[in-house]
């Protein structure tokens, strides 16, 4: 027997098949879908398994070194996945077949095997080899003669034997001390009268039956660590250890919630979507559905049912927006059968939810962007909320994007994808126009409660009429008139740190990075200058670098200069910032919103992660310091990006009872993606940008495919630039326009400079193939780490 296997070595020489062959005791072992690690060259090195087979065309073949893992840890699905995310992004399958799973199996891991059965229920050959339910090494178990490997296998497909992955480093397993009742209810007699405690405790366990951990028992009967101890020296009560999940949650008390009475357009919507899963067809339908009206209770619903056919559903919410209260929602209605997977979570956690979606102990999976490759075998539905989100595409390789995987994955099988969004991506839009999705619609909030009224306030105007503080007029009685109610308000801010620039008023020298081309921002807190794309840190200088003035000054303003400012005019107020500065501990998000929610403050500021999600009743006012801070940014999608974020966060007020204000301040007041958040009019906003798009020929009307080249030395990259233009404008048809090169919006990051050249087609047979040839051209280069060359085949960066 032959394996096929894929090497963990990146590079396109090795991004191919090799064949090992497979030693005659380990031959119904291994299946495809398992990591291995074999001889690669004086090296040996891990791989994946993806195909088995009885002959090779290769006359010699080393064998296979080790077997990693027990039972698969990728499905035939997702290796067939693997294969054509690999081709669709032009990535290496090594590192498509990598992101499938969790890191905590990147690391080095050590397997047991231990009993979980009686010892007489094992089968005869192998009761020996777990005498007193002794966990086994696996390296030891492979040593073993083929029979008995393979009785060893039965035995774990029959639950009698289990599999532990101990994994070093910060993922191993997680295990608790248990206690149970070794003694019958007559030996009470044995605990003396005075020992009332320990009375309580035995009677609790005797009931009790199950064994229980010694925190959950000290608590339940309200006594101490001492009380256990005693009980185990008088011989009534066994100690010992057992593996536990790290549960993420843990603390959190979910209420259990019933499905809602629907609304007739959520009955409306919903419809479809129920036949479509009934007929078990594949279908893509795009919910464009206004800020509060109960998408989510869609969603639930929908989920519901696919359970009810015993398949299973991913719901994929972008990483800002996944907070408490999505998670409380899900974990609400479907208790335990929900896994949680993003990036909040440790590497201990993600393997430990993994492992629980993996062993089939969870039918629904809430995550971010990788919770798509949740290693389900039976999906009934797959849910992208927010599908508009730009954090559902990877900006490293494989560069896909979430939104693709779903529907392919939905494909294999036959399952529907529902889009959610107030304010959909114009590609996902226009394709419902195209009915190459299936739009619903739903146009009105829960309870036809009012959409919020927008007031937008011309900066110019407030500047003219002597105003300089951030706050304008409106904005600031507002808050006032809030804060005198008891009402509560958000504050967004595009912006994290004090300000964004250090400036010279007397020579012009702005602070900028000397590894990057770009101006260091001011945190006030460490009262240093910090560089956003390397992470360089100055301190802050007193004097100019250039002319030596003490005419130094910050410039624009941030989330901490608009809390301290905050502070300054409205003293009485209580303030939560959330940006990644306060949220960076882990659990910080959650503890700050649950604040909020607790009414512990009157003011959130933040930044985009409160821009999606909240909900919260008391919310009746929000405000948007500088609307226009992603306008101006040199970028086709940015009017498309100011629609959506200045609606999503406007959707954040008034979703309950009391009536919702939005107050937008901007310098452009008359732009059309600000104006029209006024009247919450999507639809005139598709048409307008549409027309822009067709205008400048941009996505949806063309594709798009950026190339960035980045290398130390500015000749070099350039000369490179030239070459990969040249060669793309003489092999590409001629209905295909190449553009560039030119130096990237950001000139030089960490000391490498950058240039980028970008293709628009609308069909290009000969693309791929064109773009392989340019990779392997310069792979030399690029191997040796001179040369970084990056191919976006769907970018939504062009920094």
């Amino acid at each position: 027997m032959f394996a096929q296997v894929i090497v963990d070595v990146p590079s396109s020489q090795t991004d191919r098949q090799f064949d090992y062959f497979i030693p005659e005791k380990w031959e119904r072992l291994v299946l495809p879908g398992m990591r291995v690690v074999v001889p690669f060259g004086p090296r040996k090195i891990q791989g994946f398994v993806v195909g088995t087979s009885v002959e090779s065309s290769f006359k010699k073949t080393k064998p296979l070194e080790e077997l990693l893992d027990i039972v698969p840890v990728l499905s035939e699905e997702l290796i067939d996945l693997g294969n054509w995310l690999s081709e669709q992004t032009l990535s290496y399958k090594i590192s498509a077949f990598q992101l499938m799973i969790p890191a905590a199996l990147r690391t080095k891991v050590k397997k047991q095997v231990h009993s979980i059965v009686e010892g007489n229920q094992l089968p005869e050959g192998i009761r020996s080899l777990f005498i007193e339910k002794q966990p086994v090494l696996w390296t030891d178990l492979l040593q073993q003669s083929k029979p008995i490997i393979e009785e060893c296998l039965r035995a774990i497909k029959n639950n009698q034997l289990e599999v532990e992955y101990l994994v070093e480093e910060k993922g191993k397993k997680k295990s608790e001390k248990y206690i149970r009742v070794l003694a019958s209810a007559e030996r009470l007699n044995d605990i003396p009268a005075r020992a009332q405690k320990q009375k309580e405790l035995v009677e609790f366990l005797l009931q009790n039956k199950a064994a229980i951990s010694v925190s959950e028992a000290v608590k339940q009967v309200g006594t101490t660590r001492q009380t256990v101890k005693a009980l185990i020296d008088k011989g009534l009560v066994e100690e010992f250890e057992q593996e536990v999940y790290r549960n993420p949650l843990a603390g959190i008390d979910f209420q259990r919630t019933e499905p809602l009475p629907l609304t007739s357009e959520q009955q409306k919507v919903i419809t479809p979507i129920y036949d479509t899963l009934n007929n078990q067809s594949h279908r893509v339908f795009l919910l464009h559905g206004v800020t509060g009206s109960g998408k989510t209770e869609v969603y639930l619903q929908t989920i519901n049912l696919a359970l009810e056919q015993g398949k299973e559903a991913i719901m994929l919410v972008p990483e800002i927006a996944l907070t408490p209260q999505m998670v409380e929602r899900f974990k609400g209605r479907f208790g335990s059968k929900v896994a949680v997977l993003h990036s909040g979570l440790s590497m201990g956690e993600k393997y430990d939810e993994w492992r629980k979606i993996q062993r089939k102990e969870v039918q629904v999976v809430v995550g971010a962007r990788s919770a798509i490759f949740a290693p389900f075998t039976n999906l009934g539905m797959i849910i992208i909320d927010e599908e508009h989100e730009s954090s559902y595409k990877q900006e490293e390789n494989p560069r896909y994007h979430a939104r693709d995987v779903a529907i392919e994955r939905a494909k294999n099988h036959e399952c529907p994808v529902i889009l959610g969004s107030a304010t959909p991506s114009l590609e996902s839009f226009a394709r419902a126009q195209k009915n190459v999705y299936h739009l619903l619609t739903l146009k009105e909030r829960v309870q036809n409660r009012p959409m919020p009224s927008v007031h937008i306030v011309d900066m110019r105007e407030e500047l003219r009429l002597g105003n300089r503080s951030m706050f304008s007029n409106a904005l600031f009685e507002k808050l006032q008139d809030r804060l005198q109610k008891g009402e509560q308000s958000v504050l967004f801010l595009n912006r994290r740190g004090y300000s964004t620039f250090v400036m010279c008023r007397d020579c012009g020298y702005v602070a900028s990075c000397e590894f990057c081309d770009i101006s260091l921002t001011y945190h006030r807190a460490q009262n240093a200058l910090k560089c956003h794309y390397c992470g360089h840190e100055e301190r802050m200088p007193t004097t100019c670098e250039s002319c030596d003035s003490e005419h130094i000054r910050f410039f624009g303003s941030g989330t901490q200069k608009v809390e301290e400012e905050l502070t300054r005019v409205l003293p009485e107020a209580r303030v939560i910032r959330m940006d990644i500065d306060t949220t960076r501990r882990k659990g910080a998000h959650e503890k700050l919103l649950s604040a909020f929610g607790r009414q512990e403050a009157d003011i959130l500021l933040g930044t985009q992660m409160i821009a999606k999600g909240l909900d919260f009743p008391n919310i009746t006012l929000v405000g948007v310091i500088a609307a226009d801070s992603m306008l101006h940014i040199p970028d086709f999608r940015s009017a498309e990006r100011t629609f959506q974020l200045l609606e999503q966060v406007s959707g954040r007020a008034g979703r309950h009872q009391l009536l919702g204000e939005v107050v937008i301040q901007s310098y452009t007041p008359d732009h059309y993606s600000i104006d029209l958040v006024q009247s919450h009019d999507y639809d005139q906003f598709f048409q307008t940008e549409m027309a822009q798009r067709r205008f400048g020929q941009y996505p949806p009307y063309v594709y798009v495919v950026l190339i960035t080249m980045a290398h130390s030395e500015l000749m070099n990259v350039i000369h490179v630039a030239e070459k990969v233009t040249s060669f793309l404008k003489r092999e590409l048809s001629e209905e295909t326009t190449v553009l560039g090169p030119v130096a990237s919006p950001l000139a030089r990051i960490k000391d490498r400079y950058r240039y980028q050249c970008m293709i628009k087609y609308k069909n290009e047979p000969k693309l791929r193939k064109t773009l392989t040839e340019i990779r392997q051209h310069f792979n030399r280069e690029i191997n040796q780490g001179h040369l970084q060359m990056t191919i976006d085949l769907q970018p939504y960066l062009f920094t």
